[in-house]
């Protein structure tokens, strides 16, 4: 049990931001299953309706809203979780939370467009291997390696970094 507690504490900060990144995607997955069932979303058929593009903006845009509010909730729920219990920031100055806010987000909107984007450009080079019968799955799953990694190190370096000294 000593060696156990000896491993959390050298390794805290790795281990609650793992276990807050599960929480998050539970809160962003439950949001986004309450938003389509109170708004009604129904996706049968609209791979067939034509362009994907254009669906997301005319024909299916409510599951876009849905999928933007789940986003919303999880930034919003990792910046608390990252902020109080993570990097265990406790500055309370309205500037400093608004600083460590706005670039927590910014650094979220950057990741968020390497995980939308990433995975097309890995299967575009090669790396299109499908497990269980999902296509490009460990392109996805890289891309998915990388954004926590960043998010990390986004967070750790640049949102909520110590000052020296």
């Amino acid at each position: 049990m000593t060696k156990i507690k000896e491993l959390f504490k050298k390794h805290r900060e790795i281990i609650v931001y793992i276990i807050f990144g599960v929480l998050t995607t539970l809160v962003n997955w439950v949001v986004f299953i309450l938003m389509t069932k109170l708004m009604n979303v129904d996706v049968s058929g609209v791979s067939d309706r034509g362009n994907a593009l254009t669906s997301l903006f005319s024909d299916n845009y409510e599951y876009t809203v849905c999928n933007a509010v789940a986003w919303v909730a999880g930034v919003l729920f990792a910046f608390v979780t990252n902020k109080i219990w993570v990097f265990r920031s406790r500055s309370k100055k309205a500037a400093t939370v608004l600083r460590e806010f706005f670039s927590f987000v910014g650094a979220r909107v950057v990741t968020g467009i390497i995980e939308i984007f990433l995975p097309t450009l890995l299967i575009n080079i090669g790396l299109n291997q499908s497990v269980l019968g999902v296509e490009g799955a460990i392109a996805k799953a890289v891309a998915s390696v990388i954004v926590i990694v960043l998010n990390y190190v986004f967070s750790k370096l640049i949102v909520f970094r110590k000052k020296k000294n």
